[in-house]
């Protein structure tokens, strides 16, 4: 469908991309991966046409069509999420304003013999089917179904889209892509903000599709459940493997090993050659073979290698006092925001050593649980913190608590003592700061580059029950990875609200489900948690959809020509002579079918009989054998439905 040919993409002498090639065919599942600042996002870019190559270029099938979901856009105000989620049938809604005005053209008509009446009629047919096709009938169903499995409510529907926030509008950008159901989707981290049901609902949806999918996300189960194929861009160079994410990244490294030895291998003969320049470069009888080795060295193509992102650094959170048995308890908490509640009658319990993870939807009162504990908003009923119990605690807001005038290097150095402090500049390294970085001041820091600082400093403090609201929110995989097991040796407690399923399996032991203003707890972990939720939603889908498919085709097409009830006008009587004409073609093609299969058959049989065959001769025997079975079933078919159609102009 899209072929990406020699493309480069250059800023400033620097090459982003270069002179890459790939294609995208029917039904691929293509995760795109590599370093934040890789050139992912352009890709999806290019593929979208929204940003031109600075070399190279993009083409595709005529009519394809793109549904293209960036990480962040604007949004108009004024509809309601009913009537925004619409708009991805604008095309239908089109159509059908042009079949109401070309049956209203056809009433005025009276030429009813001419071949112009009967061309204007069987456009009119075309124009209808595509309408049926297409399930006109179904549209306010299918935007239920969709927007409900991206976490709204009925009463969500009919709010205006203004009312909310970023990542809900971002939802409902995603709603209009999904519902418009193009022939490739492109989607850059469209898991960021959707919660952990979602997701599931969102990746379930994405394997039963039709069309191909290109996603970017740092969700290694996402990628994994949804992806077959993976696409890493390297420096500038694409990496093509034809697997999911994980089992690319045992591919990847055995490739970067590879790719190790030939740069060292070159590196030694570089540091060979240029030393054999450096020692004969001013005697003279050796001045034409100085000129050889750096006419050598000008056209050697240098390898290069990206610095292993594998690298493994190990990482504890700082030893702290050992907390009481039980770290916290609360009974009968509840939380209103003026006339909405939140939480109501809600009771806690969380022992020292425990991993527990808060999932559930967005706004279900994850956070607002967690500023309760920290104290951080009033609230009724009882709340207790256990002996000796040190909170360390990373918000979603934790970036914008740190001093803006300090380097990156000096606001973890003001927190780090004892053995740790020579491990600084490693574990700035390992959350994605390194070199000159570590000397840029916090006031010119992304938000992401914020949050992933205001981590290290959480790892460098002494605590021994740990609060994390979203902590791989900016985080890329290899640094999600590293957090994980420092979280996974951490002798403390640690309550995690997260709907990153890959971060929190092999994590958290204990699950707290969020919903209906209460809490409901599932021992075993998030895998446990996931496989008593998995129904809900797309099965709801997959029993509407069957409902509707049911129902289209006990009510065909309408007021459209072919629908036959009482006495037939001209019309009608024209769309059924036309679809009698059609069943006979189609029952005469396949008794052509079944002469030919049986005429081969015969030949096979005789020489079969004379003995003369191979086993590639019976192969095609019993595959011959095969066809002419189900050319019969299909003209049983073929015959009954002509035989019903004749049946009706009878009538």
């Amino acid at each position: 469908m899209i072929s990406v040919n020699g493309v480069s993409v250059v800023f400033g002498g620097f090459y982003l991309l270069d002179s890459v090639s790939f294609l995208i065919n029917k039904k691929d599942r293509i995760g795109l991966t590599g370093r934040n600042g890789a050139g992912k996002s352009t890709m999806l870019k290019m593929l979208a046409g929204l940003q031109q190559p600075s070399e190279g270029s993009i083409s595709m099938s005529s009519g394809v069509r793109i549904g293209y979901l960036p990480q962040t856009m604007l949004y108009k105000d004024g509809n309601t999420v009913r009537k925004e989620a619409e708009k991805a049938f604008s095309d239908l809604l089109d159509l059908r304003e042009e079949v109401d005005r070309m049956n209203r053209q056809l009433a005025e008509r009276e030429d009813y013999e001419s071949d112009s009446y009967m061309r204007f009629l069987d456009r009119i047919h075309e124009k209808t089917e595509q309408l049926a096709l297409r399930g006109e009938g179904n549209v306010n169903g299918e935007v239920e179904i969709i927007l409900k499995g991206l976490g709204f409510t009925a009463e969500d529907m009919e709010r205006k889209c203004e009312e909310f926030s970023g990542g809900w509008r971002m939802r409902i950008e995603l709603a209009k892509i999904l519902l418009a159901k193009p022939d490739i989707f492109l989607l850059d981290e469209p898991t960021n903000h959707l919660d952990i049901e979602s997701i599931s609902w969102l990746e379930s949806f994405l394997q039963g599709y039709s069309g191909a999918v290109v996603l970017v996300s740092h969700d290694r189960a996402f990628l994994d459940n949804v992806t077959t194929r993976t696409i890493e861009i390297s420096l500038g160079k694409v990496y093509d493997y034809k697997v999911p994410y994980t089992k690319f990244t045992e591919l990847r490294k055995e490739r970067v090993e590879q790719q190790w030895r030939a740069y060292q291998n070159q590196q030694k003969q570089i540091k060979d050659t240029e030393e054999f320049i450096e020692r004969f470069r001013y005697k003279a009888t050796k001045s034409v073979q100085v000129q050889s080795r750096i006419k050598q060295l000008e056209k050697l193509e240098r390898i290069e290698v990206e610095e292993e992102d594998a690298a493994r650094i190990n990482i504890r959170f700082q030893p702290a006092l050992r907390s009481g048995d039980i770290v916290l308890t609360g009974r009968n908490l509840c939380k209103s925001y003026g006339e909405k509640n939140v939480l109501r009658e809600v009771d806690i319990d969380i022992k020292r050593g425990e991993k527990v993870a808060f999932v559930g939807k967005n706004g279900e009162g994850k956070s607002t649980l967690v500023k309760m504990i920290m104290n951080e908003i009033p609230y009724e009923g009882a709340l207790k913190i256990g002996h000796h119990v040190n909170i360390g605690y990373f918000a979603q807001n934790q970036a914008d608590m740190l001093d803006a005038q300090l380097t990156v290097l000096d606001t973890v150095d003001r927190v780090a003592v004892g053995e740790i402090r020579k491990k600084i500049r490693d574990i700035l390294g390992a959350f994605l700061f390194s070199g000159e970085e570590v000397d840029k001041k916090v006031e010119v820091l992304s938000g992401g580059e914020r949050t992933r600082l205001a981590m290290v400093r959480l790892l460098l403090e002494p605590y021994n029950l740990l609060i994390l609201d979203e902590p791989t929110n900016h985080l890329d995989m290899r640094t999600k990875d590293i957090l994980k097991e420092a979280l996974r040796k951490f002798e403390g407690t640690v309550i995690i609200v997260s709907h990153d399923r890959d971060f929190l399996t092999g994590l958290a032991d204990k699950v707290y489900e969020f919903a209906h203003h209460g809490i409901k707890e599932y021992l075993g972990g998030v895998s446990d948690f996931l496989a008593a939720k998995k129904v809900a939603c797309f099965s709801e889908y997959e029993r509407w959809k069957s409902r509707n498919a049911r129902k289209a085709e006990t009510e065909y097409a309408g007021d459209a020509p072919g629908k036959l009830k009482g006495k037939l006008s001209y019309e009608d009587r024209k769309q059924l002579n036309r679809e009698i004409k059609k069943a006979e073609q189609r029952v005469e093609t396949v008794e052509n079918e079944i002469a030919s299969l049986e005429e081969k058959i015969k030949g096979l049989e005789e020489k079969m009989a004379s003995g003369v065959v191979g086993e590639e001769d019976y192969i095609h025997y019993n595959r011959l054998k095969k066809q002419l079975e189900e050319s019969m079933e299909e003209w049983e078919k073929a015959h009954e439905a002509w035989e019903e159609i004749k049946g009706k102009k009878e009538d």
